[in-house]
């Protein structure tokens, strides 16, 4: 692990890798964690001793007592969705004042950013993504189109009524043009949203110099990513992706730290593949094996549940994702889901018309032709739900680890076999590197 204060986890398939869990476990660590792309498409699912948590917007870092957790300017905020899911957590005993913040360069997600998405999504001719619908692709665009709202312009009441009028003129008559869309009052939304206003303003503050400062102490961050590396909006399954930088890249954009600042980045794959919504899926299982990983992983969206398409792991898809993100150290999660198993193929390379391949196919149609190359490996048949040592898990496992870790490119440095926050495994080599990076000279870990 390389000399440093932070370190970023992100996802290395399609999202859904149970990164809010590895994320809360590891903040343990660190003094911060700083989320730096998406919106509220994100569920991360926490459980400490058996009570679930679900966080959309929030950092997972805010359920460590302690540990401030930053909204960062690469995020999409509904702010109706952000202060719900913050009387969630007053109401679960959460301390939220004070040790939560976000960036006044957050650009902000309005009702008609929904009502385009919606109408969009559903279209006739339409290729379908499989967004959720909530507006997060719209602000996006708004962003790029220079035409978005930020946070700190949310906080302006002036501002924020000239921009929903004139915001609400243009969309109403594109929604009803293209899509015969009922029209938004402006209005009403003004009223919502400057009431909103109040309530956000405790939270905003410039994070990037609250982040740069926090390094300069030599304080350790954790940059918390969302979605996964094939759903970049750049490095993935292109169209089929999300509309940010979902690799380890948008770290450094999506917070102001420089790139220098990151110390390590942590790779989260599950031990098998999975995806939701529409997009390329070269390992899917359309059988009962593909059921049984399902019902075992309770593979269902945690924001919407949506049942997730599952399929073997991708090994030219995990090479692809440790490349792009120059990941350090890899963490396996759900390997108790494959404990039922006799055998477990693992795609370990692809051919196109019948040429082996090491490239990934830039347009989604070229996933069509590819043809994968299994490696079967056997199965333990025995329960590792819970084993906290790795010395203790079964022979098979730790072969099917060690292949993987091989074939990938990246050490394993950590494996989840259950949902809840002490159903984790800390390989040696890891807990010293990552006390290396937290706990150096100056540095405040909690």
């Amino acid at each position: 692990m390389k000399q440093g204060s932070s370190a970023v986890v992100v996802g290395a398939q399609w999202g859904d890798e149970g990164k809010g869990k590895i994320v809360d476990v590891l903040s343990e660590n660190f003094s911060v964690v700083a989320r730096y792309a998406g919106g509220h498409n994100a569920g991360h699912t926490v459980i400490i001793n058996g009570k679930k948590f679900i966080l959309q917007l929030v950092p997972c870092g805010v359920l460590r007592a302690g540990c401030r957790s930053i909204i960062g300017n690469g995020v999409v905020l509904d702010p109706m969705a952000f202060l719900k899911e913050v009387a969630a957590l007053r109401e679960a005993g959460v301390p939220v004042d004070g040790h939560l913040f976000v960036s006044n360069r957050a650009h902000v997600i309005l009702p008609y950013h929904r009502m385009i998405e919606l109408a969009s999504e559903n279209a006739p001719g339409r290729v379908k993504i499989g967004t959720t619908s909530r507006g997060i692709g719209p602000a996006y665009e708004d962003k790029m189109g220079r035409r978005g709202l930020r946070v700190a312009d949310l906080l302006d009441l002036k501002l924020l009524k000239t921009h929903i009028d004139n915001a609400c003129r243009e969309k109403n008559m594109i929604a009803h043009a293209l899509f015969n869309s009922e029209p938004l009052d402006p209005d009403k939304m003004y009223s919502e949203y400057a009431e909103a206003s109040a309530k956000i303003a405790p939270f905003v503050c410039d994070t990037a110099l609250l982040l740069n400062n926090a390094l300069r102490a030599g304080e350790s961050i954790m940059f918390e990513g969302a979605q996964g590396t094939m759903l970049d909006i750049d490095h993935g399954t292109y169209p089929f992706v999300t509309s940010s930088s979902a690799t380890s890249g948008g770290a450094v954009i999506g917070t102001g730290v420089a790139p220098t600042s990151i110390g390590a980045v942590i790779g989260v794959t599950k031990a098998y593949c999975t995806r939701v919504g529409g997009g390329p899926f070269p390992t899917e299982l359309l059988d009962a094996t593909g059921d049984l990983i399902r019902a075992r992983g309770n593979e269902y969206g945690a924001v919407t549940g949506r049942p997730r398409r599952c399929g073997w792991l991708d090994l030219p898809l995990l090479r692809y994702s440790n490349m792009i993100n120059g990941t350090s150290w890899l963490v396996v999660t759900k390997l108790d889901v494959l404990d039922e198993l006799d055998e477990i193929p693992v795609c370990v390379g692809y051919k196109i018309n019948g040429i082996a391949t090491d490239e990934i196919p830039a347009h989604a149609s070229g996933y069509d032709k590819i043809e994968c190359v299994y490696r079967s490996l056997p199965g333990w048949k025995t329960a590792t739900h819970g084993v906290t040592h790795f010395d203790k898990l079964p022979k098979a496992t730790k072969d099917y680890l060690a292949f993987v870790e091989k074939e990938s490119g990246a050490q394993i440095g950590v494996v989840s076999n259950g949902p809840d926050r002490n159903q984790t495994i800390f390989l040696d080599e890891f807990s010293v590197a990552l006390k290396s990076l937290t706990q150096r000279k100056g540095a405040k870990a909690h």
